[in-house]
């Protein structure tokens, strides 16, 4: 497949999550800090958490959070402004998963809207001397500050150029297109070899015993991520690369019927796994 053909087999996905911070800049104790510490000039700012020992905005932020890891690791790189690769053999799965987290998101945001007021009152517990309500906006005021977007588009490609400026401009106008393009394939390629690679070398390195022979601590998670990754390199590798197919083959087969705990209790196991890591990290090109 051409770098430009992936614009028939991906789609750009923009995936944008927004929470209210709850942060304020109290100036007054940022310049009692200042005059505590005797400093000439504003050292620093205190920014006061209004909500400080409450939990429900926090599991919204970690909940947003975590989706955003999600999307990344289902998708490539493709514009500094955010811009994400989904490949179409991708693109069923990722939609379904997008909508059950988009329903989780505002179920939680309701639920935060709900009990805000009640946040707010025990906000003027928690924070003491440094509540002060006029801080405090309304729900409908901050329900806004909440927000999960998405927008899928096409890939672009050259002959998408609809200007008169003349045949030679545009000729140059489509191969600066092209190389650019080119470009943020090789990007987003880069990181599914990337994303391979750190797998490999973080299996290789737990997977050493110590010197005394005993297996080093590692987490069941593992064997889950290499796992996982062999299934999202299938749809991920969009240029279809040979190479890269084969280095995932490769891994596959080196992980079936291995689980974490078969690997801590058995060294034989653990040094033919370990071999054949290193194997695909010796044979290919990283």
């Amino acid at each position: 497949m051409s770098k430009i053909g992936i614009a028939t087999s991906s789609m750009l996905i923009d995936l944008n999550i927004s929470v209210w911070t709850a942060k304020k800049l109290d100036r007054s104790v940022s310049q009692e800090v200042d005059e505590s510490k005797e400093a000439k000039f504003r050292a620093g700012n205190y920014n006061k958490n209004l909500l400080a020992g409450t939990a429900l905005l926090n599991n919204i932020v970690k909940y947003a959070a975590n989706v955003r890891l999600w999307g990344n690791r289902n998708t490539l790189p493709w514009s500094d402004a955010g811009t994400r690769l989904l490949p179409m053999a991708n693109f069923l799965n990722y939609k379904a998963r997008l909508n059950d987290h988009e329903q989780e998101f505002n179920a939680l945001v309701q639920n935060f809207l709900l009990k805000y007021p009640a946040l707010v009152d025990a906000a003027a517990f928690n924070l003491g001397k440094l509540f002060n309500r006029e801080e405090y906006p309304t729900a409908d005021q901050i329900a806004h500050k909440f927000k999960f977007a998405y927008m899928f588009s096409p890939v672009p490609t050259a002959g998408d150029f609809r200007v008169d400026i003349g045949e030679t401009a545009l000729n140059e106008l489509r191969d600066q297109f092209e190389l650019n393009a080119n470009a943020k394939v090789e990007r987003a390629m880069k990181e599914a070899w990337s994303r391979l690679h750190e797998v490999l070398t973080h299996m290789s390195e737990r997977l050493t015993d110590t010197d005394d022979g005993k297996h080093r601590e590692f987490r069941d998670s593992l064997v889950h991520n290499a796992v996982e990754l062999t299934t999202m390199l299938s749809a991920l590798n969009v240029t279809n690369d040979p190479m890269l197919e084969t280095a995932r083959k490769e891994l596959a087969e080196t992980l079936v019927g291995v689980d974490a705990k078969e690997l801590r209790e058995h060294k034989d196991v653990r040094d033919e796994v370990k071999t054949r890591v290193d194997d695909i990290l010796s044979k290919f090109s990283f």
